[in-house]
């Protein structure tokens, strides 16, 4: 193992820990594989405007495993869950690694950035994982799902008027946010009600990070 793969693994070990989040050898080696394969991709294929690895590890892998305790504990985020806008794979394909019970469908517009998931679906062999390229309001799926998750919503409205077809009754919104999004929330308060709001730990991350669980009211 050469030093640079010192550092990322124990980069990737450290924030884990700090977080309360357990990593099993197969999850560390195949998170590490995906973190690799996402930086040589970047390169031609844009996923990300951060282009050194280590910071990869502690902005994209780090804050897609912070809100594992969250998923670990609560009966929201079930057997059916889809990333909406997920780029190259964040939250889903770590999430996907960390819960290989769980049955995750990864959506975007961008072919590039779907061509690489599919890439990293075969090699890491993520049998849980469906990769979606389209849009997400002619996205209509045979069977909806319980969840859907995402970092990538500019704001909560579009994320909750864009995809409510996508779920099943009851089926719940899970926004990974930066500051707590107090007008974004009042904008969408006749409509939607907040089940839970949880200020996410993050390691090696300045800033705060939330994590908004919605569900669209009774009507």
């Amino acid at each position: 193992m050469n030093e640079l793969e010192k550092d990322l693994r124990q980069i990737l070990l450290q924030g884990a820990d700090a977080m309360s989040v357990t990593l099993q050898e197969l999850q560390i080696e195949n998170l590490l594989i995906y973190i690799r394969e996402f930086e040589k991709w970047n390169k031609a294929y844009n996923l990300s405007a951060i282009r050194d690895i280590r910071e990869m590890i502690k902005r994209h892998l780090l804050d897609s495993l912070s809100v594992i305790p969250y998923f670990q504990k609560t009966q929201h985020c079930t057997d059916r869950l889809i990333d909406v806008g997920t780029g190259g794979g964040l939250p889903g394909i770590p999430l996907a690694i960390m819960f290989p019970q769980k049955q995750f469908t990864l959506l975007d517009s961008n072919g590039k950035k779907t061509r690489f998931l599919f890439h990293i679906k075969t090699l890491l062999q993520l049998n849980n994982v469906t990769v979606e390229n389209n849009r997400v309001e002619k996205f209509n799926p045979e069977q909806k799902y319980n969840a859907i998750i995402s970092r990538a919503f500019s704001s909560l409205q579009d994320m909750t008027e864009n995809c409510e077809h996508l779920l099943v009754n009851n089926g719940v919104f899970i926004a990974m946010k930066g500051l707590f999004p107090t007008t974004e929330i009042e904008a969408i308060a006749s409509k939607v009600e907040i089940l839970d709001n949880i200020k996410l730990n993050v390691a090696e991350t300045d800033g705060e990070r939330h994590l908004i669980i919605l569900q669209i009211k009774n009507k």
